[in-house]
């Protein structure tokens, strides 16, 4: 059993009470809290944790993790743990709690905007391949030693973090793919956390309505490759944010392999040649030439495959094994993942793509591979940075014909979200239709496509639900499009 006093050893904190009180576990919303627990009262975005603080009590919390003085009933057998931050002092908890478990394995953090799911899933397939045993943790879930599980979170909460480590290490997991996003970051949900090798793929606008601005953005990305995080640094370096990782890990003499199409990155592709159902590429890896096929198609996987790639050699995987599991890439949930139905020559691809830069890249992968139409069916989330749905709508019209619709509208009206898009698309009069209900707008689409056609659904990818005001309702695009599409062809 752990006491608060060994909780939070080395961390910078008043203790008022009995350092000697025993811990049963740790909790961040009151109506978890289980008797003996640690309460963190947590300064949120919307709600303030302290505001809890009583709840905790009165549900058996002995311990208060607090950044202020509180006044409250009945608290002389309850200890205050005083410290400036508790978000910090939250994950230096969890980690002690648990035993720092991320010293167990090699765990790789992929940050970015685009690429880290299908990044982590390639991973993966190359530590299995060299004969590890394996987790992943991300958008799609949570993976321990092959049994998958939801998660409500890319990054959970540093409690959770840590107890879903603890897990892997009791499990025997030798190596870890992590989604790293940038709230997480932020708000120190990987605190004291070991990583093996930290991995960046692209910066593109997301998140505004929370980082604000670009650099802001950055910053909070660039934090996994700062001093406070000492790894083996893969960066990619096709846009400006790379080249500023680069610099700064160059500046701090770390450990850095380079991915991209830029002429000057270790890892690059001489040739390309993209199919319906794979992609031929020859890299040139720090001066080597590698050629070979993977079942995943696109440009911008061919991204994530060199990402992939540097991370096996940062690894220590040797070369040949790399290839031979890239090769054999498994299809990634909802990541261009091609609908399988009756299709009558109609070729339907559902993507996560949810930013401008993702949505171009999407788009422009389907329209290499198809020589017909290509129709895109897209909207934007609610509740969301509202900034990129103007210039969403300006890139929808990259394809041939865009049908849009609601994603994820949680509390805000789908009509008003659909007229920030629509207001980009000025451009556009005769080549989009406005469908609000998703069903609907993906039959629209279906409707309208032609045998050699090719559509592409954005937006929610893997999802199987869809936020409307405060209720989750069943809907995931791959199945009522295989619904449509055996529907119009019967």
């Amino acid at each position: 059993m752990t006491t608060c006093s060994e909780l939070f050893k080395g961390l910078d904190c008043t203790i008022i009470g009995n350092g000697s009180e025993e811990v049963t576990g740790l909790a961040y919303r009151s109506d978890a809290v289980q008797p003996g627990n640690v309460f963190f009262c947590i300064v949120g975005l919307k709600v303030d944790g302290h505001s809890f603080a009583q709840d905790a009590i009165d549900r058996g919390a002995k311990v208060l993790v607090v950044e202020r003085k509180l006044y409250l009933a009945a608290t002389d057998d309850v200890t205050l743990v005083v410290v400036n931050d508790s978000r910090k002092a939250m994950a230096h908890a969890a980690a002690l709690f648990y035993g720092s478990p991320s010293k167990e394995f090699a765990l790789v953090g992929v940050t970015g905007t685009n690429g880290k799911t299908t990044t982590t899933y390639l991973v993966e397939q190359i530590a299995r391949a060299a004969g590890k045993r394996t987790g992943v943790i991300g958008t799609v879930g949570i993976e321990v030693a092959g049994v998958r599980e939801k998660a409500s979170r890319t990054t959970p909460e540093s409690p959770d973090l840590q107890h879903t480590f603890a897990r892997m290490r009791d499990e025997d997991v030798d190596m870890v793919a992590m989604e790293v996003s940038s709230h997480a970051l932020d708000l120190l949900r990987t605190w004291h956390t070991d990583f093996a090798v930290t991995a960046f793929s692209n910066l593109t606008q997301d998140h505004l309505d929370y980082h604000h601005t670009f650099e802001a953005y950055f910053e909070a990305k660039a934090l996994l490759f700062s001093s406070d995080y000492p790894a083996k640094r893969v960066i990619c370096i096709d846009d400006k944010w790379g080249k500023e990782l680069l610099r700064r890990c160059s500046a701090a003499d770390d450990w850095v392999i380079t991915t991209g199409f830029d002429p000057a990155a270790q890892i690059k592709p001489v040739s390309v040649e993209y199919f319906t159902d794979h992609t031929e590429v020859e890299l040139d890896v720090r001066g080597q030439r590698v050629s070979f096929a993977y079942p995943l198609v696109g440009r911008f996987n061919v991204e994530n495959v060199m990402c992939a790639y540097g991370i096996g050699m940062a690894l220590g995987i040797s070369q040949n094994i790399i290839v031979d599991a890239l090769s054999q890439a498994p299809q990634v949930p909802g990541r261009l993942e091609r609908v399988k139905a009756n299709d009558g020559g109609v070729s339907v691809f559902v993507d996560y793509a949810h930013t401008p830069d993702a949505l171009e890249k999407a788009i422009a992968s389907i329209k290499a591979l198809c020589k017909a139409r290509t129709i895109v069916v897209f909207g934007c989330g609610g509740d969301r940075d509202s900034t990129k749905r103007s210039i969403m709508g300006r890139t929808a019209l990259d394809a041939d014909f865009a049908v849009v619709t609601s994603d994820n509208p949680r509390t805000e009206k789908p009509e008003a979200i659909i007229e920030d898009i629509v207001s980009g698309m000025g451009e556009g009069a005769g080549r989009y239709e406005v469908v609000p209900d998703r069903r609907e707008a993906i039959a629209r689409a279906i409707e309208l496509a032609e045998p050699g056609d090719s559509i592409l659904i954005a937006g929610k990818g893997h999802e199987d639900y869809q936020i409307v005001g405060d209720k989750v309702l069943s809907f995931d695009d791959r199945k009522v499009a295989a619904e449509e599409l055996e529907r119009k062809n019967a």
